[in-house]
């Protein structure tokens, strides 16, 4: 009994040590856009609903968002040390795991990208990225010891996560960790040869990716080359844009989401300004703005390198990932296949950024000594 009791009262006490610590604000932002994105799954479930339960995705995002939840309180809780050794057996893991799929993965619309387990998929990529975030950013710190291997590590580690998953292909989110790896090695210090080197690795891999994946090709020249006949994704997708004005339709009053096959995952964000308008996109916008310079502005004071360059790199992370997702739905980037961090539905997406998320809130907890 006395241990029971003093367990439980050592767990109220981290708790409350925990919330005098987290950084609300970070903690808050989170948790709107994962309620923002229930009420966004509550709208666009019906029109995607495979079932005769209109819905059915509604129902398995809330139970993703509640897990999600859990996870990122209990990411949070731990020390920076435990919160990076953490990271790095994510990235091990994922990068074993997404080598499995290559030889037994679930294939969906021509990509092997899933592992079935039960009734659900898991895209060990959406872990991966959080993973080598932080586990870069712990290279870098250390790449600057006379005979360190450590950069040569990082980028060791960078190339054979592209290799994995352009073997799935999954594009995006290669140029996704390309451009995450990227800010973390500007941030880190490092010579600009480095920085050179791998702004040519980024060009002329572009090239190869469009010269040898022609889907890759297909989605440039359809999004250099419109058809000019609405029909298109991306079309319906501005439609919604366009009509929903300052205010919206109402909610549930959206008519392009019956029409777009991706309107609860690819498409949210066009949904959510058909429904809800421009104040619904400010206000999306605005957060994920919130997660970013929130990210930084403690990366700037931290006095470790790795909680410092980890922080900016999983902030950027999530921030670029929302840019690419907005500016496929207005039409200013090809269609990448990439979600809306914590709107979209997707249990992967929403498991893997609130892993992001836990990592982030644990390297910005105040302790003795984090900051200047």
């Amino acid at each position: 009994m006395n241990m029971v009791l003093s367990s439980i009262l050592n767990f109220i006490s981290a708790l409350l040590d925990w919330w005098w610590s987290v950084d609300r604000v970070l903690f808050f932002t989170f948790c709107l856009l994962i309620a923002i994105g229930l009420v966004l799954s509550l709208a666009a479930s019906p029109g995607a609903s495979p079932s005769a339960n209109p819905f059915y995705f509604f129902t398995r995002h809330s139970v993703f968002a509640a897990l999600g939840l859990f996870i990122m309180v209990g990411i949070s809780l731990a020390d920076p040390i435990t919160a990076r050794r953490f990271a790095n057996l994510v990235f091990l893991g994922s990068l074993l795991v997404m080598f499995y799929i290559i030889f037994a993965g679930h294939e969906v619309k021509g990509a092997q990208r899933w592992v079935r387990l039960g009734p659900f998929s898991l895209q060990p990529s959406e872990f991966l990225k959080p993973g080598l975030v932080v586990t870069v950013a712990w290279l870098f710190s250390r790449a600057k010891t006379k005979g360190s291997p450590t950069m040569a590590l990082a980028f060791l580690a960078l190339a054979v996560s592209i290799a994995l998953l352009m073997k799935q292909p999954d594009f995006g989110q290669s140029i996704l960790v390309t451009a995450s790896f990227g800010v973390v090695l500007f941030l880190s210090g490092m010579s600009w040869l480095w920085i050179i080197g791998l702004g040519t690795f980024i060009i002329v891999g572009m090239y190869a990716a469009y010269s040898f994946f022609p889907y890759i090709a297909t989605r440039v020249h359809g999004f250099l080359t419109p058809s000019g006949d609405g029909n298109s994704q991306t079309d319906r997708a501005l439609d919604a844009l366009t009509g929903g004005g300052i205010f919206g339709r109402g909610p549930g009053e959206g008519v392009i989401k019956w029409m777009l096959p991706e309107a609860h995952t690819d498409y949210i964000f066009s949904v959510a300004v058909e429904e809800f308008g421009t104040f619904a996109a400010l206000l999306i916008i605005t957060l994920f703005a919130i997660i970013l310079f929130k990210g930084f502005s403690s990366a700037l004071r931290m006095t470790d390198q790795t909680e410092q360059l980890a922080t900016a790199g999983l902030a950027v992370l999530i921030g670029l990932q929302a840019a690419i997702n907005i500016a496929v739905n207005l039409h200013i980037s090809p269609p990448e296949g990439m979600t809306l961090p914590f709107l979209s539905y997707g249990g992967s997406s929403m498991l893997g950024m609130s892993i992001t998320a836990g990592l982030l809130l644990a390297f910005t907890r105040r302790r003795p000594g984090a900051f200047e």
